[in-house]
């Protein structure tokens, strides 16, 4: 007998020191770009949307392939992507860490839809606001001056 399962992740990560990066003009390109990679590593892409200073993917993986190792490629290879355009002028990178979370799938709709609506739901909340009210909600226990990399202007 085979294994059955269906694993679903939703994540979250951001720009590095949480700059707008994402520009409207770019942003398709980019999530249809990390659908794609997502896809070469045998994943599925449920939903993926953001603003201009992060990004949610909600993803179907095998069990074959960690979380961590996903998260790590899609964030190199879109990087190196972004990069590559002669749109960005300066040099675009992701914040070192992430937040990954199970998702049930009888769960997977109201996270699709809470994710098309991102536009809407950071017209009153930050992404830091955001970020650390998931890591309540899903009980992770964190240390608020290591989550986000701070920029130091000289």
């Amino acid at each position: 007998m085979g294994a059955y399962t269906k694993l679903t992740y939703h994540v979250i990560f951001g720009t590095k020191h949480r700059r707008p990066s994402i520009r409207e003009q770019l942003r398709e390109r980019l999530y249809e770009y990390i659908g794609g990679t997502i896809r070469e590593l045998n994943g599925h892409l449920i939903q993926i949307g953001g603003v201009e200073d992060h990004l949610h993917i909600l993803t179907n993986l095998t069990p074959a392939r960690a979380v961590s190792d996903m998260i790590r490629d899609v964030k190199a290879n879109a990087s190196r992507w972004m990069n590559q355009l002669p749109q960005v002028k300066s040099q675009f990178e992701w914040q070192k860490g992430y937040a990954e979370f199970t998702v049930s799938h009888s769960n997977v709709p109201s996270v699709q839809a809470y994710i098309q609506k991102q536009r809407q739901h950071h017209r009153t909340t930050t992404f830091e606001e955001e970020y650390i009210a998931f890591l309540r909600r899903h009980d992770v226990e964190f240390k608020r001056e290591w989550l986000f990399e701070e920029e130091h202007l000289a």
